[in-house]
């Protein structure tokens, strides 16, 4: 197996890597973010993000179709899984600084599209019973 539900499976000697790379560059494409700046963390630590009631209003469509795309990638993707729901919060009513908070998880997606989860053969065989 290599491929099942867009997650792209990589069995060796050593233990087994479930990733999306190929979806993740997909997506960056999608919402043309393949040249973008990478950056290093999916979220700024401040500011905290709120609701904005003053804020600029954004597309609506965009922004789910982008919060979606996502939520998608937390089956392999952890480390996305925080930061993803927090702006999947503000999906009824998205503002500029919503959408710059997801803007920055596609360049951080950019900076690390290769990773995935990794279990370890050696863990699993004692859990045989």
């Amino acid at each position: 197996m290599i491929f099942f539900l867009g997650l792209q499976v990589r069995l060796d000697s050593s233990g087994i890597l479930i990733h999306q790379s190929n979806v993740v560059d997909d997506i960056l494409a999608k919402f043309k973010f393949d040249d973008c700046k990478a950056a290093n963390t999916p979220m700024a630590t401040r500011p905290v993000m709120t609701f904005d009631e003053d804020g600029t209003a954004v597309d609506h469509t965009l922004y789910r179709s982008m919060i979606s795309s996502l939520i998608y990638l937390t089956a392999s993707r952890p480390d996305i899984m925080f930061v993803g729901c927090q702006c999947a919060r503000y999906q009824a009513n998205p503002k500029l600084s919503h959408l710059h908070a997801v803007k920055r998880i596609f360049r951080y997606l950019k900076g690390r599209p290769r990773l995935g989860l990794w279990y370890n053969l050696v863990y699993f065989a004692y859990a045989q019973i």
